[in-house]
């Protein structure tokens, strides 16, 4: 795609307050590729004030309508699927096919799932004598990270214009391109001027001002956990709602009776998936003393399968982190079995699969979201001793339980203090809750439970 070198304000491209620009880099080969605006907090005034002008009449729009606009949004993301799928490649370094599954399909199915939600949800209902009306809570203000550049904003998006919210959208710096595209598709699915608003900018410049803005009713971010505690203390200041979802360091506990090597296999899979840059990356594997050391020898041997076959990590700072964590892991003592500190290529910021083994919970590599292909294998003694290593962290974002009856893998997942467990391998559900206990954050995303974060309550009683 060609960038745009202006913001999208109240349903058009218009150039930036400022000259300042942000240059977009190929982390495959280090290569300059575009650049895009760096906006500022004029530009964040500029579009939350559009936002807030086209509230009115956005959520007076019968649901009904929404639902349509929705599903004509669901149908330019599909159009535009190859374009989006190239588009992630070249910005995050996404291997092609995983950027056509994953990161071009999943927005366009949870899209839909909006369009639908927009249309059957029960905006009124009665409780006793009383009418209870589900309204939208205002403008939005979205900020959104780089690992999914898509997904994530209409993990956003969709639901709010679904609730009846107009949003700003502050994509992430490394990824601005696909916020573009997707700006490009609003426009084509003829959601009104005004609704939907994007500024490209700097973190702590365009998103400081956007959380920031009196006239944002909800900020809801996606990043680390130390961002998000600076944003929840802002919008806390303002009497502001807020919807975090924030770092992760899950765990993959296989017990005793599970088939240990589809569990290690499908969990050294999950970590590598996207370069290791997933926040809620089964980069924990807790394996009983009895298997831990056949299960390393199988970890070590299915991550050195993956090789050539990841991507790059999305910039020189994120290498220089995961290389470090790497080091430090070492440091502390665990022990290095597949992987490692030095780089697979020449150019890029790429780092190989790596396997520490021998990992203890207190160590840095257990307790610390390094976001990227690196796993960490802990042994246990008891299923107590897994619990105790599985919830032993400040995050609670999500998790796998292994076993050989699936009703002993529930019963040990209801145990453990994380927002969603995947029982033997489950596969991912768009429409099920998606969020954190603790440090992971704060609110859900996706499906029904998605849709009431953008939602606030007015009954009348008669």
């Amino acid at each position: 795609m060609k960038a745009h070198d202006g913001i999208y304000l109240d349903g058009a491209w218009r150039p930036a307050a400022g000259q300042d620009v942000i240059e977009v880099v190929d982390p495959a080969d280090e290569r300059v590729i575009a650049t895009v605006p760096a906006g500022t907090a004029e530009d964040v005034d500029a579009a939350v004030r559009a936002a807030r002008a086209a509230l009115p009449a956005w959520a007076a729009t019968p649901p009904a309508e929404r639902a349509a606009r929705l599903a004509a949004l669901r149908d330019a993301l599909t159009a535009r699927k190859d374009e989006i799928a190239e588009t992630v490649t070249a910005e995050l370094g996404s291997p092609p096919a995983f950027s056509q599954a994953v990161h071009a399909g999943l927005p366009i199915a949870v899209a839909g799932s909006y369009a639908e939600l927009a249309a059957t949800h029960p905006f009124e209902e009665k409780v006793g004598n009383s009418t209870v009306f589900h309204e939208p809570v205002g403008v939005v203000g979205a900020i959104t990270p780089w690992n999914y550049p898509l997904h994530q904003i209409v993990a956003k998006v969709a639901p709010a214009l679904a609730a009846g919210c107009t949003v700003v959208l502050k994509p992430a710096e490394d990824t601005p391109l696909t916020a573009q595209l997707f700006a490009e598709a609003v426009d084509d699915a003829g959601v009104p001027a005004g609704v939907f608003n994007l500024v490209t900018g700097l973190g702590p410049v365009a998103g400081q001002a956007l959380a920031e803005h009196p006239g944002v009713d909800l900020v809801s971010f996606t990043g680390s956990t130390a961002v998000g505690r600076r944003i929840a203390a802002t919008a806390g200041a303002a009497i502001k709602k807020v919807a975090l979802e924030l770092g992760g360091k899950s765990a993959n506990v296989i017990l005793p009776s599970a088939d240990l090597a589809k569990a290690v296999n499908v969990g050294v899979a999950n970590v590598m998936s996207n370069s290791g840059q997933t926040c809620s990356a089964w980069t924990r594997m807790l394996v009983h003393r009895d298997h831990y050391d056949e299960a390393v020898e199988l970890a070590a041997a299915a991550a050195a399968k993956y090789g050539d076959r990841i991507g790059p990590l999305v910039n020189a700072k994120q290498r220089e982190r995961v290389v470090g964590y790497i080091e430090q892991g070492v440091a502390e003592g665990a022990r290095l079995v597949a992987g490692g500190t030095e780089s697979p290529r020449e150019r890029g910021y790429f780092v190989s699969p790596t396997v520490l083994a021998d990992v203890t919970p207190e160590m840095t590599v257990a307790q610390e979201e390094i976001f990227g292909p690196v796993l960490s294998i802990l042994p246990y003694d008891d299923e107590e001793d897994a619990l105790r290593i599985a919830n032993g962290t400040v995050y609670g974002l999500a998790g796998a339980v292994w076993a050989g009856d699936e009703a002993e893998a529930v019963a040990f997942a209801r145990r453990m203090d994380t927002g969603q467990v995947d029982i033997n391998g489950g596969r991912f559900n768009p429409l099920a809750p998606f969020g954190g206990y603790k440090q992971s954050g704060v609110g859900r995303e996706l499906g029904a439970h998605g849709l009431t974060e953008y939602l606030q309550t007015k009954s009348l009683q008669f």
